[in-house]
């Protein structure tokens, strides 16, 4: 693991160059996460030796990386970074809406930055590995929508690494204002199928009073890269925030997710759809934090496992003491595509408050013969039958995004893998 200090570049504020000081110095006090500590069971800790890597240590042609960066048809704004290099952008967002890489925001807008830059404790594992992240960041997306600002269609960030052993940290800070809206999709990308690289990536999401946040995350790394990331989401009163995670990339990736629900009548929902083969493994970490009274929060994660595959799934709900009338549910599914694959579920709840409806629940399962016999009768043949059901598996998940366009791209990343598996592509 490195013990170089990163440098903060000398246009950055000086209150940055602090933060990120102090940030340096808390990663090398932190220990590394050890067997036996709880928030890390199950987790194969050999995947946490990030020795040899470092920032910029090669960079495809900008141009070649663009024309890659391909989407949703109409967007509201559009970046493309390379190792955390803005290499393109374009935007039509309203006046009065800040959309800007996060190097910028800093420099014009750095008190709003200042106001909401990591400021939730990363509890659930990783406090390590967020103090490199806040030490190393340079980059990445700032929206200040300011308040009664629609958004139209989604801002699309592509986040490419290029280069052996090249170490990124993209940083997504979203706030929305009371009676907004806006949708942002973030989406992780290797330049080649050979090369390692390695992600470490961090959201600040806060949700206004009113407001609606939808963030989706598409990770199709390369299966020699690694990937941690971590969501921070908070929700003030009667707002809405919405989180996707779709994994079908990488060869590990640790996701961790917390949502505090902060306001009377907010609202969270947490959807992730991972599909691992071979020897890909998925670490997914959450917590429902219900501060206020009256809020609402949703989970449901769902993973098909191929091969050699495994996943790990370890999630709370956890109600502050004042916090009555809460209405929480958590739900992790994992369709077994072979013999040979293992899936690990772990939900939970802790109650300190009265007059809740809470729920939580896992299983597993493999497709039943009775379901390929149904579809091999309509002329289906078994293996298709198997990618079909697998596909109509990840939809519920899908289907809740709530945008037809932004439904459809997310579609689009899973049946390629589906195709990728059924083709036996390495």
């Amino acid at each position: 693991m490195t013990t170089t200090a990163p440098q903060t570049p000398a246009v950055f504020p000086a209150w940055f160059a602090a933060r990120q000081h102090d940030a340096w110095e808390r990663y090398l006090a932190t220990p590394a996460p050890k067997r036996g500590d709880e928030s890390w069971r199950f987790s194969n800790l050999k995947q946490l030796d990030f020795e040899g890597f470092s920032r910029n240590a090669g960079v495809s042609p900008a141009s070649d990386l663009i024309s890659r960066s391909t989407g949703l048809k109409k967007t509201a704004a559009k970046f493309i970074f390379s190792n955390d290099e803005l290499v393109h952008s374009e935007s039509s967002l309203p006046q009065g809406v800040i959309c800007l890489p996060l190097a910028e925001a800093l420099v014009s807008h750095g008190d709003l930055v200042a106001a909401h830059f990591m400021k939730q404790e990363t509890r659930l594992g990783s406090a390590k590995f967020a103090a490199w992240h806040e030490a190393s960041v340079s980059n990445g997306l700032f929206v200040h929508t300011g308040e009664n600002a629609e958004i139209e269609g989604a801002i699309e960030v592509h986040h490419w690494i290029s280069g052996a052993n090249t170490v990124i940290f993209p940083h997504t800070l979203i706030i929305t204002g009371k009676n907004s809206k806006v949708r942002v999709i973030d989406i992780f990308r290797s330049a080649d199928d050979i090369t390692p690289g390695l992600a470490i990536a961090f959201n600040d999401l806060s949700a206004g009073p009113n407001s609606q946040l939808d963030y989706i995350a598409i990770q199709a790394l390369n299966e020699v890269t690694r990937i941690i990331h971590i969501n921070e989401t908070s929700t003030a009163r009667d707002a809405s925030a919405k989180g996707f995670i779709l994994n079908i990339g990488a060869s590990w990736a640790r996701n961790e997710c917390l949502s505090r629900l902060e306001g009377a009548g907010s609202r969270s929902d947490m959807l992730s759809v991972s599909v691992p083969a071979r020897e890909q493994e998925y670490d997914q970490r959450t917590f429902q934090h219900h501060v206020s009274e009256g809020a609402y929060s949703d989970l449901l994660y769902k993973n098909s496992l191929y091969d050699n595959s495994r996943t790990i799934f370890s999630g709370l709900i956890f109600v502050d003491r004042d916090a009555h009338h809460t209405d929480a549910y958590q739900t992790c599914r994992n369709l077994l595509m072979s013999d040979t694959c293992e899936a690990n579920s772990m939900p939970g709840l802790e109650i300190n408050a009265d007059q809740v409806k809470c729920s939580h629940g896992s299983t597993s399962s493999q497709i039943h013969d009775e379901e390929i016999f149904y579809l091999q009768a309509r002329g289906i043949d078994p293996t298709s039958a198997r990618q079909l059901i697998a596909r109509g598996f990840s939809v519920e998940a899908v289907e809740r995004l709530g945008d037809e366009a932004t439904e459809e791209f997310v579609l689009g990343f899973i049946d390629d893998k589906f195709s990728h598996i059924a083709s036996g592509g390495a």
